[in-house]
């Protein structure tokens, strides 16, 4: 039995170099960084991996340091780069860093809730050089997404900075987060969003960070059926579908014969993608709150290329349990931050981030949503 995994891991590696443990960080660059710009929000989401507050957190980047941030950054690659919140539309620098990094190459783009976008904000962002705008929408229905975002009226502001938007000729991507509530109204939400006139439809399935640890979650047999039934639902609209932290839609989509060339791989965590705190720390992604280094401290491109958390990540052979033995390793991999929370007894609610040498689950692990078996070797199941 450990012989035939032994193997097949070999194979994969040969098939596949990225997953060889030889393969040098080098080969890896950001293509995408999400920088969260601050705590503040004016909205009390109930699954905010942040735990945002009504004010700015102590020791946030200031404009200088956040230009010296893009500057590494641009060294190193020229990546997307997704500037969120908290509420990113609160820091009063944010159309100048926008710029600034307009100016160095790279992509900006603005993840927020739309409620403070008007038509002399989406103006302001398009002349910074603003190409598209995610926005959080997580029902078709005012009350429900209302309830969820924790402010009476959100769902109404957030529509109307849609449309200012897409007055102003920036493109807009919606973002929902699907839970137990609105699991059922997703198709509504999806024509909805193309009612809008969206263009890109991001499904984000919850990660236990932050308060989403309080939040009660669909189950993983759900988990897989939303995945396939907003695949299928895809080719109703003219939105460009994503399911997001939930990398088995690759292999779902495989299964389905579905095209996946315009998809990069389903966790991307540390290997294309990382994060960056309010406060400078870097981590894998949003939802593993693991402090890799901080750029107050050390460059970016030393962290990237050098933290052993990063190089941990980019050799899938230390994938543990099936992740590590399964044909979809190199396509899907499992979400390396929902195996995190998961395996962890500590309930942070804060949105604290861990150093490496306290950590308090296991990022490695097997996917725990996962209902997949990989393939049977030699007559045994692996």
């Amino acid at each position: 039995m450990k012989n035939q995994a032994k193997s097949f891991r070999k194979d994969i590696s040969k098939k596949h170099p990225a997953a060889s443990s030889e393969m040098a960080s080098e080969n890896f660059v950001p293509r995408l960084i999400s920088w969260n710009l601050t705590f503040k929000c004016n909205l009390r989401c109930a699954h905010c991996y942040l735990n945002a507050l009504e004010r700015e957190g102590k020791g946030e980047l200031n404009t200088d340091e956040g230009k010296m941030l893009i500057d590494q950054i641009a060294e190193v690659s020229k990546p997307i780069l997704i500037l969120s919140g908290g509420e990113p539309l609160l820091r009063k620098d944010i159309f100048e860093l926008v710029k600034y990094g307009t100016e160095k190459g790279l992509r900006m783009t603005i993840g927020t809730n739309g409620t403070l976008i008007t038509d002399d904000v989406a103006r302001q962002l398009k002349l910074s050089g603003v190409p598209r705008i995610a926005v959080s929408l997580d029902s078709s229905i005012p009350e429900r997404h209302d309830e969820f975002r924790g402010v009476k009226g959100s769902w109404k502001r957030t529509v109307e900075g849609i449309k200012a938007c897409r007055r102003n000729d920036i493109d807009v991507q919606i973002n929902t987060t699907v839970t137990q509530q609105n699991y059922d109204e997703i198709d509504d939400i999806m024509a909805l969003a193309e009612k809008l006139e969206a263009s890109n439809f991001h499904l984000f399935f919850l990660v236990p960070t932050g308060r989403g640890k309080k939040v009660e979650d669909v189950s993983p047999v759900m988990y897989e059926k939303m995945i396939k039934g907003v695949l299928e639902k895809s080719s109703k609209y003219k939105l460009n579908v994503r399911p997001t932290c939930a990398p088995q839609f690759m292999r779902i989509a495989k299964l389905m014969k579905l095209d996946v060339k315009h998809w990069m791989r389903g966790c991307i965590a540390g290997l294309s993608y990382c994060r960056i705190y309010p406060t400078g720390e870097v981590t894998p992604c949003p939802y593993l709150p693991i402090k890799l280094g901080d750029i107050r401290e050390k460059r970016f491109r030393s962290i990237w290329f050098n933290s052993e958390i990063f190089r941990t990540l980019r050799d899938f052979n230390n994938l543990k349990g099936k992740c590590g033995i399964c044909e979809y390793r190199d396509v899907c991999g499992g979400c390396r931050a929902r195996a995190y929370g998961l395996t962890s007894d500590f309930l942070d609610v804060c949105g604290c981030l861990h150093e490496p040498t306290e950590l308090k689950g296991d990022y490695l692990v097997e996917e725990p949503w996962c209902t997949y078996q990989p393939k049977v070797l030699g007559g045994e199941k692996v």
